[in-house]
């Protein structure tokens, strides 16, 4: 009988062989039509005695079983948060379920209890993945958890990663201000909903070409209903004080979404300069030497408001509507300056001193209307935007001169008025479709207007009378018009092997500009292809190898192709440039992961038409203009190394080092200017946990600038450092954090400028050493998730006030 089964199975053998097999597929989405990654899905027989297959769903919320006999089976799909669903199937052919949609398990999530972490780092092809949820860095706010991201540094109210301009987005949406009221916002939104904060290096096409880096921070999804939401404080305490306080609130049902945002600022800031300034003769040797002692004081009151609603249609189509209004009543900006006039044996020969006051008015609200549709496979989502920005802006500068006896000889006195009107509209389309499990196609079109009147009126002041005079010659009115056409395609696909994305996004450019008083136009017309590709290779599960590529625009700001001068003083202006033409950068990176733990990069950027803002010394009018050109050649290459991994199970570091090298070369119309520089950057961060419980946390971060070369001009090294110590009390309702700024007193800085007749240096002594104090107290539904958004815009990030 033994040897008859043997027999029979061998020739049955032939007939399982051909056994038909069928699949199991299709796609989650929670109660807002939004796919749910990392959904389990398990097949099971019939009576649910076994489990036959098992699978989770993707970042789209898809899944694809294969590889099933004919029969009937049970399907669960469960998630956390989540009631379970179980579906029957009786297979006989691929199966694809309906749309599947999890709801909320309130219950359930009432007996889950969140244990606090520390971050975690990933480094992907085109991206480093910095994960902070449920870390000590979520009490904090959207600037603090930027400013704990590896590789992102805050200077002076600027973000950079690594010498470039990110392009911030929340939650896919971008961030819409100008870079001073981008901190404002960020320092006034609680960061206790970020999931994590994305750096990438290589955008797809989907984002505008303008985005050369992106900063995603990704908020975690909203899952349970009810109302949240939390007060704020901060005092920081530098040269002077600064008071921040704030709400947010978020309210959530079945059928709406809610959140609302609202922060003030009281700021007085400091910055202090010596600047010298040599004017040269015709043989380049030194003739004057103009030596200036400035103390600069700002006082702001800024009200910040942003607001999202959404509304779900139902269970395929979703309404938003989304407004961010920044409001600035008061900003006075005050200039103290002494300027002293030696010759070349630095003898004295006169000086003067001016006050430039300023008082500034101005509110920048922008409103977004989004619509959403859900199908089977697919979203398509229409999005349109308008933005109303005004600036206005007095300024009284008055100047007394000395004679080489330093008795007063004479006085002078002139007043400006300055306004700015912008509109901006957009529209938008884009479309997203999972082509199966493993890769996703997206594509989408985008037209944008932007109009901006600007007008200057200088007057002379007669000291005596206090009569104006209008100087003709620096007052003008500026008009622009600015119109975009886009489109983009990408496509992405991931296996365990390889990582794929490739696309492509064509914009065509239409500018014109006239100035009133000159009659002068200038106008720019251009269509331009903008490829990005990232490849990456798993060869093993403890390395990789992968090669990024993509070319980038960078436009210039409103401000800069306004041809207006705007005096600092007598001999310091600000000069606008109408024919800047845009910068295009293209960008390669070839890198490798070892152990997930370590990376090594090389990388080059080639810049055409990069653009600065540079000094420039007329050695005969004894007048430094700062102006914005295009250089003729920027090249940047180097060598990027970083690693981060746990000391104990208390204590995580992080470090990365970059030795690179910069080469900048244009010709002012005297022969070409060429000058590189190596630098070095290096950032050292240590995460602590302290106590049984975990509510103390420590942040230390060190970040290292080397001597580098920006705009021709010379940058000295630099030491940046950051220690933040934040302790949970109140049953982990309350917050209160304790931040020092500037440890080492390193962080100020001295700027060179030396090439051709040019002879100039600057020490910049900001206010950036201090204590902050800040408190926050969550209260309602503490379990809430919010779903803070901020929408897409490339073009008000060049909403600039006129440059200090």
């Amino acid at each position: 009988m033994k040897h008859t089964s043997y027999i029979l199975l061998l020739l049955l053998l032939p007939f399982l062989g051909f056994s038909q097999e069928f699949s199991i597929s299709g796609q989650i989405y929670d109660g807002h039509n939004k796919p749910v990654s990392f959904v389990n899905v398990l097949v099971l027989t019939e009576q649910e005695s076994a489990v036959v297959h098992g699978t989770s769903t993707d970042d789209n919320g898809y899944f694809n079983i294969e590889s099933l006999n004919e029969g009937d089976y049970i399907v669960k799909f469960s998630f956390i948060g989540y009631k379970e669903v179980i579906k029957p199937v009786e297979l006989h052919k691929d199966f694809v379920f309906e749309t599947i949609i999890l709801e909320e398990d309130i219950a359930s999530l009432d007996e889950v209890s969140i244990i606090a972490k520390r971050p975690t780092l990933k480094k992907e092809a085109d991206r480093l993945v910095f994960n902070i949820e449920n870390t000590a860095l979520t009490e904090g706010n959207m600037l603090q958890a930027l400013k704990s991201t590896p590789g992102v540094l805050v200077i002076n109210n600027s973000i950079t990663v690594k010498n470039s301009s990110p392009t911030v987005y929340i939650n896919n949406r971008k961030v819409n201000l100008s870079s001073d009221e981008l901190t404002q916002l960020l320092e006034g939104a609680s960061a206790s909903s970020i999931k994590s904060i994305e750096v990438i290096t290589n955008p797809s096409a989907k984002y505008d070409a303008e985005s050369g880096v992106v900063l995603s921070i990704v908020m975690s999804k909203n899952i349970i209903l009810g109302y949240r939401g939390n007060v704020f404080t901060n005092y920081t305490q530098g040269v002077f004080p600064i008071y921040n306080v704030g709400t947010s609130h978020f309210f959530k049902n079945k059928k709406l979404n809610l959140n609302l945002n609202y922060n003030y600022t009281k700021s007085k800031r400091n910055r202090d300069g010596d600047d010298v300034v040599n004017y040269l003769d015709g043989s380049n040797q030194v003739e004057q030497a103009w030596r200036s002692l400035t103390n600069r004081n700002t006082w702001t009151k800024t009200h910040n408001l942003n607001l999202n609603f959404d509304y779900f249609i139902d269970d395929n189509n979703t309404l938003s509507l989304s407004s961010n209004a920044l409001y600035i009543p008061y900003f006075k900006y005050k200039i103290s300056n002494n300027t002293t006039i030696r010759d070349n044996d630095l003898d004295f020969l006169s000086r003067f001193t001016t006050d430039n006051l300023s008082s500034d008015d101005k509110y920048n609200i922008g409103f977004d209307l989004d619509f959403v549709h859900q199908f089977k496979k697919g979203v398509l989502s229409f999005n349109s935007h308008f933005t109303t920005y005004d600036y206005k802006r007095f300024q009284g500068v008055t100047s007394d001169f000395y004679d080489v006896n330093d008795d007063y000889s004479s006085s002078s006195a002139f007043n400006t008025r300055a306004n700015q009107d912008t509109k901006i509209f957009t529209s938008k389309v884009d479309y997203s479709f999972p082509i199966n499990q493993t890769s996703n196609f997206e594509t989408g079109l985008k037209f944008s207007n932007i109009k901006t009147k600007s007008d200057i009126t200088q007057s002379d002041v007669d000291i005596s009378t206090g009569n104006e005079t209008i100087d003709a010659l620096n007052s003008d009115a500026f008009n622009y018009d600015e119109d975009v056409f886009s489109g983009y395609a990408n496509y992405s696909s991931n296996t365990d092997a390889f990582s794929l994305s490739l696309g492509l996004r064509i914009e065509q450019t239409n500018i014109e500009g006239l100035s009133l008083s000159t009659n002068q136009t200038s106008k720019q017309d251009y269509l331009e292809w903008f490829p990005n590709a990232s490849v990456q290779h798993n060869i093993s599960d403890a390395f990789n190898l992968y090669v990024n590529y993509k070319r980038s625009i960078a436009r210039p700001s409103y401000i800069d192709l306004n041809p207006f001068r705007f005096f600092l003083n007598d001999n310091y202006v600000v000069v606008g440039n109408p024919n800047l033409k845009p910068t295009f950068l293209d960008h390669i990176v070839l890198g490798t992961t070892l152990f997930e733990k370590f990376t090594v990069e090389a990388y080059y950027q080639n810049y055409k038409g990069s653009i600065s803002e540079i000094p420039r010394q007329n050695n005969d009018t004894n007048v430094i203009e700062y102006i914005s050109v295009n250089f003729d050649k920027t090249v940047e290459f180097g060598f990027d190394f970083s690693t981060s991994f746990d000391i104990s199970e208390r204590w995580n570091v992080y470090f990365v080092t970059s030795f690179y090298n910069i080469e900048e070369e244009t010709n002012f119309g005297n022969g070409f200017v060429t000058q590189d520089q190596w630098s070095n950057y290096s950032v050292f961060t240590n995460d602590f946990t302290l106590l049984k419980d975990k509510t103390l946390n420590v942040y230390l971060d060190l970040t290292w600038l080397g001597k580098n070369l920006q705009g021709l001009q010379t940058v000295e090294d630099r030491l940046y450092s950051n220690l933040t110590i934040s302790k949970s009390i109140l049953k982990k309702k309350g917050m209160l954090s304790l931040t020092v700024s500037d440890l080492f007193n390193m962080q100020d800085f001295e700027v060179d400028t030396r090439y051709a007749n040019q002879f100039s240096s600057n020490n910049v002594d900001l206010d950036n050493r201090f204590i902050k104090l800040g408190f926050r107290y969550k209260f309602g539904n503490t379990k809430l998730q919010t779903n803070e958004r901020t929408k897409e815009l490339e073009e008000r990030d060049r909403l600039e006030k006129v440059s200090n």
